[in-house]
């Protein structure tokens, strides 16, 4: 039987997503909770969360396609 995330785990609390900006750009950044991943438009990188932690490290970033 597959586990569920639980909820809370999956949240990213908005008060961090505030004070948090690439390290490569310094521009915000957009939460992908499906994913969950927050996304530098500006970088065209997608940093992972892990266990509820933001890994804002370029070499663990993936990078985006090409719109």
């Amino acid at each position: 039987m597959p586990q569920e995330k639980d909820p809370a785990q999956s949240a990213l609390d908005p008060k961090l997503l505030e004070i948090l900006v690439c390290p490569l750009t310094k521009t915000s950044l957009v939460y992908d909770a499906d994913a969950q991943e927050l996304i530098s438009r500006a970088a065209r990188l997608a940093y992972p969360i892990r266990d509820g932690i933001p890994i804002m490290l370029p070499e663990e970033a993936r990078k985006l396609e090409e719109d």
